[in-house]
């Protein structure tokens, strides 16, 4: 590339952003990282790459981020696992400022290349009424019936970066992500997902002896969940290729919550009883993606095996779970 910064990473400071800062230094790349949390919240923090704190939902902090870039990353959204997003639809919402500005000022700027982190919750709800669900294409996510707040706002972004494309032809690329997971990321404190969720709760469990965990809701409704490493690949593989249509990736081995932490057990090597909270926020009753759009394109899928990126996702867990109680 012939810019000062081969990438910027928006959201560098989250948990995908901090794994693929670290992936493109590894391949040599010169990386600007940006983030509106304050450094010593990030999820990781790489001292080869150049780390910013700025709030890239304001336009003239975007055009900033965005200077002498080759190309952009746009992770950056105010988001959580289930817990949040249902409880938190307009400040989900308000992340389109961020994508808006983020995506004006990479055109401006020259960017050769934008990828933008979407999400399987643009799906329509009516698909995703049954654990038993039938895979989600990419068609799927119309006529618009997505996940109220946060959905809204993918859906949206989405738009926005294919007129981008036929109005300017300014090359963007869209991943829909599907329930990322793995170390370093959110374990507590309200915004983690269902891995981190379980581990903790089962880990807690093993250090304390008192082997009983809530779950939320009946622990039946299912999901498919992809490991970190599947996810940088993925999404370099996307910005890298031709196709600039919107594109699952996640991966297709469907488990219910019950399951999963059944596996979770099995790391641990323990068993607990379960209670159900059946009030708690829960989604949609089952998602899982369709890979064949991805396979056509590229030749490949996420292929990690949901045990083995629980095993190690577990073992991170429970350390930063027996390091807070020390």
């Amino acid at each position: 590339m012939s810019k000062q910064v081969d990438v910027v990473v928006a959201g560098g400071g989250g948990f995908i952003g901090g794994h693929l800062v670290g992936d493109l230094l590894a391949q040599g790349l010169t990386v600007r990282s940006i983030d509106i949390k304050p450094r010593h919240e990030w999820y990781q923090v790489h001292p080869d790459a150049e780390n910013v704190v700025d709030d890239l939902s304001l336009l003239e902090r975007a055009r900033a981020g965005v200077r002498d870039a080759g190309q952009v990353y746009m992770l950056a959204a105010d988001m959580g696992g289930m817990g949040f997003i249902e409880n938190n639809k307009a400040a989900c919402m308000l992340s389109v400022l961020t994508s808006t500005h983020m995506l004006r000022a990479a055109h401006e700027a020259g960017v050769e290349r934008y990828f933008y982190s979407s999400s399987a919750c643009v799906y329509a709800a009516g698909k995703q009424t049954d654990p038993n669900v039938t895979a989600l294409r990419e068609e799927d996510a119309y006529p618009a019936q997505p996940e109220d707040g946060y959905g809204w706002e993918k859906l949206f972004s989405e738009r926005m970066c294919r007129h981008y494309a036929e109005d300017y032809g300014f090359v963007t690329r869209v991943a829909r992500y599907h329930n990322v997971y793995g170390p370093h990321g959110t374990w507590t404190g309200g915004r983690e997902k269902a891995p981190a969720a379980v581990c903790r709760k089962v880990a807690q469990a093993v250090l304390s002896g008192d082997h009983r965990i809530e779950i939320w809701g009946d622990g039946e409704q299912s999901r498919s969940f992809m490991y970190i490493d599947d996810c940088l690949h993925g999404s370099q593989m996307i910005m890298r290729g031709d196709s600039g249509e919107p594109v699952n990736l996640g991966s297709s081995e469907l488990v219910t919550i019950n399951q999963l932490v059944d596996m979770v057990e099995r790391i641990a090597g323990v068993r607990c009883e379960r209670s159900h909270r059946l009030d708690a926020p829960q989604g949609v009753r089952g998602r899982n993606s369709d890979n064949t759009l991805i396979r056509e394109i590229h030749g490949w899928e996420p292929s990690v095996a949901l045990l083995d990126g629980l095993e190690k996702t577990y073992a991170w867990v429970y350390d930063q779970v027996k390091r807070s109680q020390q």
